[in-house]
């Protein structure tokens, strides 16, 4: 029997754990074969399990890969963040990964994550609006996983939103609906329901879209959003040049041994 080490964190946790997104974080000596991969994310049923291996590169500590349920993906923020959080030994962690050197660094008392940011486009998706049953304004990027973004006027308009759940695993986007917030700078919810996961609870790969296109609309560079889902999280956002700097904190909340 082989027996593989597994943490489940919750990563950019609103106010305490049960709340953020919870990741499977499993460090592997080497790496496993990818259909077994494939299965043990499945067994796990988290939006994403993060397998690493140490990195013979000069510069990453760690080789980095992400599963969904169903499908594995070029980038995650929470399960990085949440990665780092389980293997950090001093003040950064570097990560090689699909998506290039992901870095994570000690900040106070979160943890911020280091991605590229991801520019929108203005354009027309009248399918996406449809199966989100909504009218707004539609961005689109091709970068990351494939980001989308409609406008909406306001939070509760984003709470609103009953999106077509069958419709929206046609459409091979990363859907994000956001609006100005109440408490917080901006507010918003994430389908990833063409990569397997209807609903995401927080979400760092669309926040690299969401950004650049919040601090454009804001006038500065640095600000809090909410993740408006049903477990809530908070992300302190930050723009820096061609970079996005997601901050947050993590709580591991399941520390065991998993066995083949």
């Amino acid at each position: 029997m082989t027996s593989i080490p597994f943490f489940q964190v919750d990563a950019f946790v609103a106010d305490a754990p049960l709340t953020g997104n919870p990741a499977a974080v499993m460090p592997l000596d080497g790496w496993l074969d990818e259909p077994l991969m494939q299965a043990i994310a499945a067994e796990n049923n988290l939006a994403e399990t993060a397998f690493t291996v140490p990195s013979e590169s000069d510069d990453a500590d760690f080789d980095l890969r992400w599963f969904t349920p169903t499908v594995e993906i070029g980038m995650c923020g929470h399960a990085t963040l949440a990665s780092g959080h389980v293997l950090m030994t001093g003040e950064r962690v570097r990560f090689a990964t699909q998506s290039g050197i992901l870095t994570v660094t000690r900040a106070g008392e979160l943890l911020e994550l280091d991605m590229p940011a991801a520019q929108v486009e203005p354009t027309k998706v009248p399918e996406l609006e449809k199966a989100l049953g909504v009218t707004g304004e539609t961005f689109l990027s091709r970068a990351g996983n494939g980001n989308a973004i409609v406008l909406l006027e306001d939070q509760a308009a984003v709470l609103s939103v009953q999106p077509d759940f069958a419709a929206l695993a046609k459409l091979p986007y990363l859907v994000s609906v956001t609006a100005p917030g109440d408490e917080h700078d901006i507010a918003s919810r994430v389908f990833a329901t063409y990569h397997g996961v209807p609903e995401d609870p927080v979400t760092g790969s669309a926040h690299t879209a969401l950004v650049p296109f919040w601090a454009k609309r804001l006038g500065r560079d640095s600000f809090t959003a909410l993740q408006a889902s049903e477990r809530s999280g908070i992300l302190h956002c930050r723009l820096e040049g061609d970079r996005v700097i997601l901050g947050g904190r993590c709580a591991t909340v399941i520390v065991g041994n998993f066995q083949l």
